[in-house]
Protein backbone atom coordinates (compact mmCIF):
# COMPACT_ATOMS: atom_id res chain seq x y z
CA UNK A 1 0.00 0.00 0.00
CA UNK A 2 1.07 3.48 -0.69
CA UNK A 3 -0.32 7.18 -0.75
CA UNK A 4 -1.09 7.23 -4.55
CA UNK A 5 -3.65 4.34 -4.37
CA UNK A 6 -5.15 4.66 -1.14
CA UNK A 7 -9.06 4.63 -1.28
CA UNK A 8 -11.95 5.70 1.22
CA UNK A 9 -13.40 2.41 2.13
CA UNK A 10 -16.39 0.79 0.00
CA UNK A 11 -19.53 2.08 1.04
CA UNK A 12 -18.34 5.41 2.85
CA UNK A 13 -18.58 7.72 0.21
CA UNK A 14 -21.72 8.41 -1.93
CA UNK A 15 -22.43 10.76 -4.58
CA UNK A 16 -24.58 14.00 -3.99
CA UNK A 17 -27.81 13.89 -5.33
CA UNK A 18 -28.16 16.53 -8.21
CA UNK A 19 -31.06 18.21 -8.49
CA UNK A 20 -32.85 19.79 -11.70
CA UNK A 21 -31.54 17.39 -14.02
CA UNK A 22 -34.10 16.27 -16.28
CA UNK A 23 -37.46 14.01 -14.91
CA UNK A 24 -35.81 10.92 -15.48
CA UNK A 25 -33.42 11.41 -12.38
CA UNK A 26 -36.62 12.05 -9.80
CA UNK A 27 -35.37 15.44 -8.69
CA UNK A 28 -36.31 17.47 -11.76
CA UNK A 29 -39.17 19.36 -12.20
CA UNK A 30 -39.59 21.32 -9.40
CA UNK A 31 -35.86 20.37 -8.38
CA UNK A 32 -37.35 19.52 -4.73
CA UNK A 33 -38.24 22.84 -3.76
CA UNK A 34 -42.19 22.74 -4.44
CA UNK A 35 -44.42 24.50 -6.04
CA UNK A 36 -44.95 28.42 -6.11
CA UNK A 37 -44.02 30.73 -3.37
CA UNK A 38 -41.15 32.60 -2.00
CA UNK A 39 -39.06 29.49 -1.47
CA UNK A 40 -39.00 28.52 -4.62
CA UNK A 41 -37.83 31.56 -6.76
CA UNK A 42 -33.81 31.76 -7.00
CA UNK A 43 -33.04 34.62 -4.86
CA UNK A 44 -34.81 34.26 -2.19
CA UNK A 45 -32.95 34.22 1.14
CA UNK A 46 -34.71 34.22 4.44
CA UNK A 47 -34.98 37.50 6.83
CA UNK A 48 -33.86 37.15 9.82
CA UNK A 49 -36.79 36.36 12.40
CA UNK A 50 -39.23 35.17 10.16
CA UNK A 51 -41.80 32.66 11.24
CA UNK A 52 -43.57 31.77 7.84
CA UNK A 53 -46.00 35.24 8.11
CA UNK A 54 -46.48 34.33 12.24
CA UNK A 55 -45.85 37.18 14.21
CA UNK A 56 -42.62 36.63 14.98
CA UNK A 57 -41.37 36.03 19.15
CA UNK A 58 -39.67 39.45 19.30
CA UNK A 59 -42.78 41.23 18.39
CA UNK A 60 -44.72 39.03 20.18
CA UNK A 61 -43.10 39.40 23.60
CA UNK A 62 -43.56 43.16 25.43
CA UNK A 63 -40.62 45.92 25.76
CA UNK A 64 -39.29 46.40 29.09
CA UNK A 65 -36.39 48.21 30.63
CA UNK A 66 -34.17 50.67 29.66
CA UNK A 67 -30.30 51.06 29.23
CA UNK A 68 -28.96 54.14 31.32
CA UNK A 69 -26.41 55.24 28.90
CA UNK A 70 -24.67 57.32 31.93
CA UNK A 71 -23.85 53.60 34.11
CA UNK A 72 -20.40 53.41 35.14
CA UNK A 73 -18.79 50.13 35.07
CA UNK A 74 -16.83 48.94 37.72
CA UNK A 75 -14.84 45.63 38.01
CA UNK A 76 -15.49 44.25 41.25
CA UNK A 77 -11.86 43.59 43.58
CA UNK A 78 -12.90 41.93 47.01
CA UNK A 79 -10.01 42.85 49.97
CA UNK A 80 -9.22 39.52 50.84
CA UNK A 81 -7.49 40.00 46.93
CA UNK A 82 -5.88 42.98 47.73
CA UNK A 83 -4.62 40.86 51.07
CA UNK A 84 -3.43 38.03 49.09
CA UNK A 85 -1.31 40.34 46.21
CA UNK A 86 -0.24 42.47 48.77
CA UNK A 87 1.17 39.16 50.74
CA UNK A 88 2.58 37.21 47.73
CA UNK A 89 4.27 40.44 45.81
CA UNK A 90 5.41 41.88 49.52
CA UNK A 91 3.51 45.41 48.51
CA UNK A 92 2.78 47.99 51.09
CA UNK A 93 0.90 50.23 48.12
CA UNK A 94 -1.86 48.19 45.97
CA UNK A 95 -2.82 50.48 43.19
CA UNK A 96 -4.35 49.89 39.51
CA UNK A 97 -0.68 49.23 38.07
CA UNK A 98 0.02 46.23 40.50
CA UNK A 99 -3.43 44.70 39.83
CA UNK A 100 -2.66 45.41 35.73
CA UNK A 101 0.19 43.46 36.05
CA UNK A 102 -1.20 40.98 38.69
CA UNK A 103 -3.88 40.41 35.85
CA UNK A 104 -6.85 41.50 37.82
CA UNK A 105 -7.89 44.58 35.11
CA UNK A 106 -7.08 45.12 31.84
CA UNK A 107 -6.01 48.78 30.84
CA UNK A 108 -9.74 49.86 29.86
CA UNK A 109 -11.39 48.85 33.27
CA UNK A 110 -12.57 51.00 36.25
CA UNK A 111 -11.80 49.31 39.61
CA UNK A 112 -13.97 49.16 42.91
CA UNK A 113 -12.84 47.83 45.94
CA UNK A 114 -15.49 45.65 47.91
CA UNK A 115 -15.43 44.39 51.41
CA UNK A 116 -15.66 40.60 50.73
CA UNK A 117 -13.29 38.90 52.76
CA UNK A 118 -10.69 40.28 55.47
CA UNK A 119 -7.82 42.45 55.57
CA UNK A 120 -4.57 42.45 58.21
CA UNK A 121 -2.08 44.34 56.96
CA UNK A 122 -1.27 47.73 56.66
CA UNK A 123 -1.53 49.02 52.74
CA UNK A 124 -2.43 52.04 50.73
CA UNK A 125 -5.15 51.25 48.26
CA UNK A 126 -5.41 53.29 45.21
CA UNK A 127 -9.08 52.36 43.12
CA UNK A 128 -11.28 54.43 41.31
CA UNK A 129 -14.07 53.57 44.01
CA UNK A 130 -14.86 51.86 47.29
CA UNK A 131 -17.54 50.54 49.38
CA UNK A 132 -18.35 51.87 52.53
CA UNK A 133 -17.02 48.96 54.43
CA UNK A 134 -14.35 48.12 52.04
CA UNK A 135 -13.14 51.67 52.98
CA UNK A 136 -13.69 51.07 56.75
CA UNK A 137 -11.92 47.51 56.98
CA UNK A 138 -8.53 48.74 55.25
CA UNK A 139 -8.17 51.74 57.66
CA UNK A 140 -9.15 49.49 60.52
CA UNK A 141 -6.09 47.47 59.90
CA UNK A 142 -4.09 50.41 59.71
CA UNK A 143 -4.11 50.92 55.85
CA UNK A 144 -5.09 54.32 53.48
CA UNK A 145 -7.09 54.36 50.68
CA UNK A 146 -6.89 56.66 47.94
CA UNK A 147 -9.20 57.50 45.05
CA UNK A 148 -8.34 58.10 41.53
Amino acid sequence: MELSNLQPAVGSTKNKTRIGRGAGSGKGGTSTRGHKGAKSRSGYSRKIGFEGGQMPLQRRLPKFGFKNINRVEYKAINISDIENLAVAKNLEKVGIEELRAAGYINRKQLVKILANGAITRKVAVEANAFSAAAQQAIEAAGGSINKV
